[in-house]
């Protein structure tokens, strides 16, 4: 079993809050981490996809009363959102009898702004942690990383005995979402054409979102092609990473760039089925690209803005962190290649926006100095400075 590294934040929060919302899209290991912190204390696990514990749930004031010493732990949450309403008076009436620290441990297959209304109903009492699939610093050898990048880290892809059984689960994975998921947890949108969006959203990876023209392919309207994606990324399946709008005299991109968080996902929707497959696909450099600020971002300090910089004139950097404090802001360029070359326009980029510390990611595993400025290194060492910064 992988350790997954998050599971100290989660003992953090409960120590510090009455409760703590473990948000992740489904089959990334929330119930496998809730169990194992379950068994180290006394607790009352309830699945609430189980008529049985939903039923317990009837009154819901009553049962969850009888455990005010235990921890409780809520599986799939977002089934029954007015529960957030008893919590909330659970809690407050727990605070006032001195018991005001680790009731609760919630989890979703949502992101926040999808549970709305309800999450808001928790507001002061409640720490929010998400799960993202296996990230790089949690495989424990490093020639790892290939196999990673190709299946992704949603756990029973990347632990399959084989590619073919990885291909697979991740085959049932999208067919799930699509039919089950997406209809249960937001609008409903008939799922050929969302995976026509999704399909559309892979080709074009790392690209500016262009609503116009994914509309036009989908026979629908720019706003409801904006409705998809914002759906897609409150359930934790795609970014938009925003361009970063300095105050340079320049005239600045100023669309997202979209991608899918986990690029064994992006892999199985276009057929891409071994390393051999992926490294002859022309999609290979933009999913390089963000798997790696996949990486990066899991493991960020928190406040930190992630952006990418680019003008009309053809500057551009793929990543920008504003790290704040001391360590500024850091730019980081991404190369699928072993002896990564950097065109004029990431120079033009780098002296429009300063950056306190420059880096090239690339798929070598030597670190070596570019220039006096900028520095080479593999996404494991660059994912191990950022962790450790405060």
């Amino acid at each position: 079993m992988i350790s997954r590294r998050i599971k100290v934040q989660i003992e953090a929060g409960l120590s510090r809050q009455a409760a703590v919302a473990l948000m992740g899209p489904r089959q990334v290991g929330k119930t496998t981490l809730a169990k194992m912190l379950a068994s180290q204390s006394d607790s009352v696990f309830l699945d609430l996809e189980s008529p049985t514990d939903r039923q317990k749930l009837a009154d819901p004031e009553f049962f969850l009363n009888r455990f005010s010493d235990r921890l409780v732990i809520l599986d799939e949450i977002h089934r029954i959102p007015e529960l957030f309403q008893v919590l909330r008076v659970l809690i407050d009436e727990g605070r006032r009898q001195g018991r005001g620290k680790g009731r609760f441990l919630l989890l979703g297959s949502a992101g926040i702004e999808l549970l709305g209304q309800s999450g808001e109903s928790l507001a002061g009492r409640i720490e929010y942690v998400q799960l993202t699939p296996f990230q790089i610093l949690e495989l424990s050898k490093k020639k790892l990383w290939e196999l990673h990048w190709l299946r992704g880290g949603f756990p029973e892809s990347y632990l399959a005995q084989n590619d073919s059984d990885s291909f697979k689960f991740r085959q049932n994975f999208i067919r799930t979402y699509l039919e089950r998921d997406v209809p249960m947890l937001g609008p409903r949108i008939p799922a050929e054409t969302l995976e026509r969006f999704w399909t559309m959203l892979a080709h074009s990876q790392g690209s500016l979102f262009n609503a116009s023209k994914l509309a036009a392919g989908l026979g629908v309207s720019s706003p409801t092609v904006s409705n998809y994606l914002g759906l897609m990324v409150d359930l934790l399946l795609m970014r938009r990473l925003p361009p970063f709008l300095a105050n340079v005299k320049k005239r600045l991109v100023k669309s997202p760039k979209v991608y899918l968080r986990d690029s064994g996902i992006l892999h199985a929707l276009l057929g891409i089925r071994s390393m051999e497959d992926l490294l002859g696909h022309p999609i290979a450099g933009m999913s390089w690209e963000g798997y790696v600020i996949e990486n990066l971002l899991a493991v960020m300090p928190e406040r930190t803005l992630a952006s990418f910089y680019r003008t009309s004139a053809g500057a551009e950097i793929d990543l920008v962190l504003e790290l704040g404090g001391s360590h500024g802001i850091w730019a980081i360029e991404i190369k699928k290649s072993t002896a990564p070359k950097l065109e004029r326009g990431f120079h033009l980029a780098v002296e429009d926006i300063q950056p306190n510390r420059v880096f090239v990611v690339y798929t070598g595993q030597e670190r070596y100095p570019k220039s006096a400025e900028i520095e080479v290194l593999c996404l494991r060492e660059l994912a191990q400075e950022l962790e450790v910064l405060e």
